[in-house]
Parts: structure tokens; sequence; C-alpha cells
């Protein structure tokens, strides 16, 4: 696994979060964590404690109830059964506010995987059943049930939304299925999760620090020399930066090895090559700008680290690393600007 400090993972999610503030997380800041499940369990454990003090957030849930007294619409026909039967009850339907809803649904589900995890330290773990007790109220949800595209949040609640996102990457790191169907844990952060909070970081650091640059992913059109384009793949760029004249199309890779061997010879992984020179030559014979292309990879700690700058049939093509080891700051990124 690509070695990176547990500590820039916490910077990185600054970034892709933006309503996550450091401030507001400053007793994380200060930790020293062994392994990335502990720092999860503490941004849960403070992001879940912030809010039992503002309260939990409650929505409006539709209930149907026998009461003794009339609340909300009585249903007439529901009623008239319970007077037939010899039951004195009216048949209410009412809307109540509450806090067993979607979003707190997932907030206890997340605490609870991480409590069953080996490599939970047992002060974290502690934290989280305490606060688990909050939820009594709370139904228990699987993650198969979880829609996220259909979680609604007003925009007044952002902390909220932060915690949610949290746990949508703890769940999709965490949870694998089993042949029978069950669920169970996993090691915490795959490859496959780092490199889209890698790809996702960039975004936000480019937006955050470059604001005269714009910064966004991109869907190219295929250079085609008529309009069939039947079957043919989208291409989706992870990141443009568009300044004046210039054009640079980034590809962001997170992989534990940078670099493939064959016969003791390091080679760049061919698909990933294949891939942004597609990118730039479609881009360029769309548009009169300067486009060039970038592969830029999280350093790892192997000896051989790409550094190379070609010039593929007209458009510059460069393979860089970026040290993740190092202190995060404004000057990070001045060299991908040349």
């Amino acid at each position: 696994m690509n070695k990176i400090p547990i500590k820039n993972i916490y910077y990185m999610l600054a970034y892709v979060f933006s309503n996550f503030t450091l401030k507001d997380f400053a007793d994380v800041e200060t930790e020293k964590f062994e392994n990335i499940h502990n720092l999860f369990a503490s941004i849960l454990s403070h992001g879940i404690g912030r809010q039992l003090k503002q309260g939990l957030y409650r929505e409006y849930i539709n209930r149907s109830e026998n009461l003794s007294t009339v609340r909300g619409k009585i249903n007439l026909q529901n009623t008239m059964k319970n007077l037939i039967s010899g039951q004195r009850k009216i048949f209410c339907e009412f809307d109540e506010l509450l806090e067993n809803n979607l979003p707190n649904q997932i907030l206890k589900m997340t605490a609870n995987l991480l409590v069953r995890h080996k490599d939970v330290g047992e002060k974290y773990k502690s934290a989280l059943k305490k606060e688990i007790l909050f939820f009594s109220r709370v139904d228990k949800i699987i993650p198969k049930k979880i829609y996220w595209s259909k979680i609604y949040l007003p925009k007044n609640n952002q902390s909220y939304k932060f915690l949610i996102e949290i746990c949508r990457l703890i769940i999709e790191g965490m949870i694998q299925t089993t042949d029978d169907g069950e669920y169970k844990l996993k090691s915490f952060l795959d490859e496959q999760s780092l490199n889209r909070l890698y790809e996702k970081f960039l975004l936000a650091y480019y937006r955050k620090h470059f604001p005269q640059i714009k910064t966004a992913p991109e869907q190219i059109s295929w250079a085609l020399d008529d309009d069939y384009k039947n079957l043919l793949p989208a291409m989706q760029t992870d990141i443009t930066l568009s300044h004046g004249e210039k054009i640079l199309i980034i590809d962001a890779k997170f992989y534990s090895h940078v670099t493939q061997k064959y016969f003791d010879t390091h080679k760049l992984h061919s698909q990933n090559l294949y891939q942004i020179f597609t990118y730039v030559k479609n881009k360029s014979a769309r548009t009169d700008s300067e486009v060039s292309g970038m592969l830029l990879y999280a350093r790892t700690d192997e000896e051989i680290q790409p550094d190379n700058i070609y010039r593929m049939s007209g458009n510059k093509i460069s393979v860089k690393t970026l040290d993740l080891n190092k202190n995060f700051s404004d000057s990070l990124f001045v060299e991908l600007q040349s």
C-alpha cells in the first residue's frame, strides 16, 4: 500500500470537505494516530459530540396511531372499525418531529462499525459507545439500504453533511459482502478509495489556492471525422486547468507502485499513458489553446519516482510524483503552473 502519513489524509479531508474546518477539530489535529481507523473514529466521535450538544437532526415523519385524544387528522374509516370492535380509540394521522431519519441511521451504523473494528483503539470505542446511547430511538440500517443520492439536508446543516460524507467514506472503505450476503469488515481505505480521495483533494486544492485558474473535471468529446460515435466510451478528466491560452489536463493516480517492472526494467503504466495522450489529442483537436497533459502520481517509498516530460505529436505530456510526506503549503503545486 502507498505509504503516506495519516495526518496528511486528515488534511486532504480538510480540503475535500470545505465545511470541515481545522479549528472545529483542533483536538483531532493534535493527536497522533497509529492507524487510519483511529483517525476516522476520532473525527466521527468529535463530530457526533458537537451535534449532540446542538441536538440531533430531526425530520417530520408521518405517523398513524390509535389515540385517546385527537391529534392531527382523524381517519374516519379506521376509527369506525375501532368503535365496531369495541375500542374507544381514535385513529389519527399526524406528523411528528423525530430523530429517526436516514442521516442519523447512517451515523449510528457507522459508529457501530468502528466500535466493532479490531483496529480501533479502546478510547475511541469508549467515546463512540457513549454517543451511540443517544441514538436509542434511531432504527438500525444496513449498507445496501442507503441511497446516498437521496439524502437531503437543509443548507444550514452543513456540519451534518460533512459527517455523512465521512460516514460514506468509512462505509465504502470498510464493508464487503460475503458469499452468503452477510456484511463483514475489511481493511479500511483500499487503493481505489485512496485514489478517489487523492483526486478530490487535488481538485479542491487548486480551487482554493489558484482561483484565477478555471479548475474542473471535463467531458472531452471525441475528435471524429463524422458524427458516428456509437459505442465510444466517455472521456472524463480528473482535473482540467484552464488559464489564458493554456490548458492542462491532470490525471491523478494513487498506486502502490508508480511503475511496472518487466524483466528488471521499470516502465510507466501503459494504460495511464495511453489515456492521458488520448485526452490531450482529442482536446487539442477542438481548441486553439495550447493543451498539455500530466500524470500526477502520489509518491511512494519506491526507489524510482518518475519526473519526466515528453513531447508527443506536438503536445507536452509530463509524468510527475507528488510527495505527500511533505508539509502542506500554498507553494506545494507551484511547479505545476509552468
